[in-house]
């Protein structure tokens, strides 16, 4: 491992000397070719590594460095032959990395490992749905078996997949969303009745103050730099509001450009406010705080009254309760001075339009929820909602996370939803909630949950807990992974364990010798067509359709009125029964033929009317709590690097962090290395220090001087999530709280890189 000083920059040539040769390198010249002049254009496939929306007019190459090489890793032709599974028993398989096992190639025939057996071994489809339907329809309630699903899903599968879910008999629904943005969806939902995006892709370029927020989009979203971009351009102003400094909100070197392949990019942060680990919430009251103060000074000058008195509810309650924030919490709870503050809050005042974009660095918290009922607030006083260059914008990851649950992957999806699926299939489905991804593995290690079935994804690496949830997985009488490549879900199953090979985004998918396509929906709910230009992997690898309609009809055989064999061949019928189920989806077929796709319809966005429970938009009261962090511990984050998307690992660098050949390490800052008595390039044991009293140990990390803010330290996900108790969750979404974690550092002896290489 190597380290040196991280970057002030993100993008330019660098960006294309990373991407060409990891595109060649994977999926060779043709492959290369085909699949990046197709990858997000309006005639091509949707890029699996986000969910950024499309800009208006594309250009030639419409990706970027990270999009490049999720593609390569999905596309390469590399396949995994049935020798593999007979020289590589579970008990080798678990021991290697997250990196290895997805180097190993494309899964591309189904296996199954029997009860008591070390390895998996191939069987035919029709045997390995023969083997599900068995474990599924011998459980004594449906509520035993889980069925989680990944935000790569499409609409047409998801739809399906919630569709067999619920015709079974459970609304165990678990998602990848559970895990990050269910957060938003609480809070937004409560306050302005829509828990999504409440801005379009072109209303960056018309804010004039854009607050990112927990986000590193350099590196998670990196085509949101280009439209950062554009609205600095435009004469924007951007605040960067994180605790650690990130590159790409430093500069941005675009790499289609002239000027930022000649170095000098574009300067994108005016402000950089290096918060401490769970103080958001107390500098959005502390802003909001200020705003009310203005108005004060200047009646009738800062608020929007109009808009208050018009469209909210609650504003009364909301002011008198910031009357009593008292400064010395605020400055505590986010190491901030009161000039910044200040300054932050000017530039709020001063403008009139204003865009809040946030990630994980707000949802993986306990107060996540009231943390962004604060967003809300602070957008309401200025009616900052529901006009140009306004709103409250969440950046989803998964490339169609959000379409997902729109297409009814929940577990608590309304009576109207449910309602319109039994008009249209003549069954009625299950009523009572059923469990998210937390609940389902705490389902599991209790026994209650015997059957796992995931529609992509790697959720026992995704979940908190590691050692919990892995447990939790052994339990159950049989888990099924339905994926394109290894992760490390597949080598810790259950008793019986199935490995399904799917179709990627990139490939070709024919069903009776018809090309079929699939939709997604990207953050700022625009819909659109995705078609992968690529042959198929092998033969006999299933697109998801195929597998959930062949499924359903092995399973059910007959138990609803439901043509499964008619809705895996021809998709059209699958987007027909959404067009009359899900909302705004009407004449599905016809308008997502249109070239652009089509825009769902957002109340508050489209008409500033708000379907909340009072129908109207809602300030609300939250009480700011800060985390107490005893003398001598540090409050730790989970993080990403550079080369990698969720889970999955392209290499082991974090250029941007300036961290090479190497993750086991721990970002401090320097005064707090020099206060805890350690040195950057020291190895230690990370503890974790629960309420529960368990030791959850990170076992030696190389410590790692970094620019972080006092007290706060970072780790690579998911690594990390060894460190984060299952039962430490988000107040109202249950989402883990991955970014607040209070831990001790013990010094630990080098690893033996030697005996690691042997």
């Amino acid at each position: 491992m190597t380290v040196s000083e991280p970057k002030r920059f993100a993008a330019g040539l660098p960006s294309i000397s990373e991407t060409l040769p990891h595109a060649l390198a994977g999926m060779g010249p043709s492959r290369t070719w085909k699949t990046l002049k197709a990858v997000n254009q309006k005639d091509g496939f949707d890029c699996m590594s986000c969910a950024w929306p499309d800009p208006p007019e594309r250009k030639a190459a419409e990706f970027c460095e990270n999009g490049a090489k999720a593609i390569g890793w999905e596309a390469e032709p590399l396949r995994i032959d049935s020798r593999f599974w007979a020289e590589n028993p579970l008990s080798s398989l678990e021991t290697r990395s997250e990196h290895w096992l997805g180097q190993q190639g494309r899964l591309v025939e189904p296996v199954y490992k029997a009860a008591g057996s070390d390895h998996y071994a191939p069987i035919n489809w029709d045997r390995a749905f023969e083997i599900m339907a068995k474990e599924l329809n011998l459980l004594d309630d449906p509520n035993e078996a889980t069925f989680y699903t990944s935000g790569r899903t499409s609409n047409e599968a998801a739809f399906l997949y919630q569709l067999f879910v619920r015709a079974f008999g459970t609304n165990n629904l678990p998602d990848c969303s559970n895990m990050c943005h269910e957060s938003t969806g609480v809070a937004m939902g409560e306050t302005i009745g829509v828990g999504k995006s409440a801005i379009t892709y072109t209303d960056f370029a018309k804010s004039e103050l854009i607050i990112v927020m927990g986000q590193n989009p350099g590196t998670c979203h990196p085509r949101m730099l280009t439209a950062l971009e554009e609205a600095k351009r435009a004469g924007a102003s951007i605040v960067a509001v994180n605790p650690l400094p990130e590159a790409g909100l430093m500069n941005f070197r675009n790499p289609q450009k002239v000027r930022g392949l000649a170095g000098k990019g574009t300067d994108l942060a005016d402000q950089f406010l290096q918060i401490r680990l769970a103080g958001d919430m107390a500098l959005l009251q502390a802003v909001s705080k200020r705003v009310l103060d203005a108005e004060r000074r200047a009646p009738g000058s800062v608020l929007d009254r109009g808009f208050i008195e018009e469209h909210c509810q609650g504003f009364v309650g909301f002011a008198a309760h910031l009357a009593t924030l008292q400064e010395r919490d605020v400055l505590a709870a986010t190491g901030l001075t009161s000039a910044e503050i200040d300054e932050l809050a000017e530039r709020y005042i001063r403008a009139n339009s204003v865009i809040i974009t946030w990630a994980m660095g707000l949802t993986q918290h306990k107060k996540a929820v009231p943390t962004i009922k604060e967003i809300i607030n602070l957008l309401l006083l200025r009616g900052n909602i529901g006009k140009p260059g306004a709103g409250p914008s969440p950046i989803r990851g998964h490339s169609n996370v959000q379409g997902d649950r729109t297409m009814g992957i929940w577990e608590k999806m309304p009576p109207r939803f449910l309602d319109a699926l039994q008009r249209e299939f003549g069954f009625d489905p299950p009523r009572e909630p059923g469990a998210d991804s937390v609940d389902s593995i705490r389902g599991m290690r209790d026994g209650r949950i015997k059957v796992l079935v995931a529609l992509g994804g790697n959720l026992v690496h995704a979940m908190s807990d590691t050692s919990v949830a892995e447990a939790a997985v052994r339990k159950t009488r049989l888990s099924v992974q339905i994926s394109t490549k290894l992760n490390r879900s597949h080598v810790v199953p259950g008793e019986q364990a199935l490995i399904l090979p799917t179709l990627g985004r990139t490939e070709i998918d024919r069903q009776d010798g018809v090309e079929q396509f699939v939709t997604v929906e990207d953050t700022v709910c625009a819909v659109h067509r995705s078609a992968g230009p690529l042959e198929p992997i092998a033969p006999g690898v299933l697109s998801e359709v195929a597998i959930i309609s062949r499924l359903a009809q092995t399973v059910l055989n007959g138990k609803v009125p439901v043509d499964w064999s008619g809705l895996g061949r021809h998709y059209d019928t699958i987007r027909e029964h959404i067009s009359r189920v899900v909302p705004g989806f009407e004449d599905f077929n016809a308008r997502i033929r249109a070239r652009d796709g089509f825009v769902l319809p957002h109340a508050p966005r489209d008409s500033r009317t708000f379907p909340t429970s009072t129908g109207k938009a809602m300030f609300t009261v939250n009480e700011l709590e800060t985390i107490g962090v005893p003398r001598g511990r540090l409050l730790l984050q989970t993080i990403r690097a550079h080369d990698q998307f969720n889970t999955t690992t392209y290499t082991m660098n974090d250029r941007y962090r300036g961290i090479k050949k190497g993750r086991m390490v721990l970002l401090v800052n320097p005064a707090d290395l020099a206060e805890l008595g350690f040195a950057d390039g020291q190895y230690v044991d990370v503890h974790g220090e629960a309420d529960d009293g368990v030791d959850r140990v990170l076992p030696q990390l190389r410590l790692v001087a970094y620019p972080s803010a006092r007290g706060c330290a970072a780790a690579y996900f998911p690594e990390a999530n060894v460190l984060v108790p299952l039962d430490s969750t988000a107040e109202g979404s249950n989402t883990p709280v991955s970014k607040a974690v209070i831990v001790r550092l013990e010094p630990a002896a080098a690893p033996d890189f030697a005996a690691a290489a042997g």
